[in-house]
């Protein structure tokens, strides 16, 4: 079979996923020779059939690669369709003259597009964000195909042979073994479940637009009647107050007896007359509202 005679409507597998492998499968492999020649002929020439048949020729890789990540609950169509896309970037990448088969070089940008696609959708919420952390997600998902809680020991071998602390490997553990929680209730939940949903115990009160405007205005009328009972104490216990209290920088008995030239049993004594002064005119604002 032809790759020009390739039905157009076949090269999308999520057309028809097994009309497509069927179609890609049925392309001929390419001899390492016409290979070689189709690759120079897009490396020396920018020839686009060229990469056209070298991409085409090499989609069921893409295929059986893609079929290694069925374990992640994402769709088999989108999986291939991702790595599709590594292989178009390896073929655009690709320098014959380094003497390795497109097959080879092609197999990291193919696993890397999906390897980001599955991060970006197996998870509402990220799991793996840094260089290390998608290495340890993979190679775990790997083993724990095979082992339950990891153990000390396996802990420990995993963290040697990634290069990561065991910490790190214990916290992607329990990542994995965690789960996506809808916010609302499920409509197919029963009755006793409904109440579990999140949306029921995560809301925020204070989020409220009453609320907030309700806190504003408290708040506002606060600093109002402190301003007004502050301005109708003396210029002294005014300055006490503010340097001990509203400053930045909250200043000490010693430093205000040393400003009045008074001792800081005397500054103590006018602040705390001060302090009473201001609590009663403030009460007596609050009152009169």
């Amino acid at each position: 079979m032809s790759n020009s005679l390739l039905p157009v409507g076949q090269l999308s597998p999520g057309h028809d996923l097994g009309g497509y492998i069927h179609a890609v499968n049925s392309i001929p492999v390419l001899s390492a020779q016409e290979e070689r020649d189709l690759a120079y002929r897009l490396y020396d020439e920018g020839d686009l059939e060229a990469a056209r048949r070298l991409v085409l020729s090499h989609l069921r890789f893409v295929v059986h690669i893609a079929r290694s990540y069925s374990g992640y609950g994402l769709q088999q169509a989108d999986l291939i369709q991702e790595g599709n896309v590594g292989l178009m970037k390896a073929v655009k990448r690709f320098d014959p003259n380094q003497g390795v088969r497109l097959v080879s070089f092609a197999v990291h940008w193919i696993k890397a597009e999906i390897h980001e696609f599955v991060l970006r959708n197996w998870r509402i919420v990220k799991i793996a964000t840094t260089k290390a952390q998608r290495k340890l997600f993979f190679n775990l998902r790997s083993a724990k195909k095979r082992l339950a809680w990891l153990n000390n020991d396996e802990v420990n071998a995993i963290a040697k042979d990634l290069d990561v602390k065991p910490e790190v490997v214990r916290d992607m553990e329990g990542r994995l073994s965690s789960f996506d929680a809808g916010f609302d209730a499920s409509p197919s939940d029963d009755e006793d479940s409904v109440y579990q949903a999140p949306v029921h115990y995560l809301d925020d009160a204070a989020s409220d637009p009453a609320t907030q405007l309700e806190d504003s205005d408290f708040e506002q009328d606060s600093t109002r009647r402190l301003q007004s009972a502050l301005e109708s104490l003396d210029e002294r216990s005014q300055d006490i107050l503010k340097r001990r209290w509203l400053g930045e920088y909250k200043s000490t008995l010693h430093d205000l007896a040393d400003v009045y030239g008074v001792s800081a049993e005397r500054i103590r004594q006018l602040e705390k007359n001060a302090m009473k002064k201001l609590r009663q005119k403030i009460g007596e604002d609050a009152f009169a509202a």
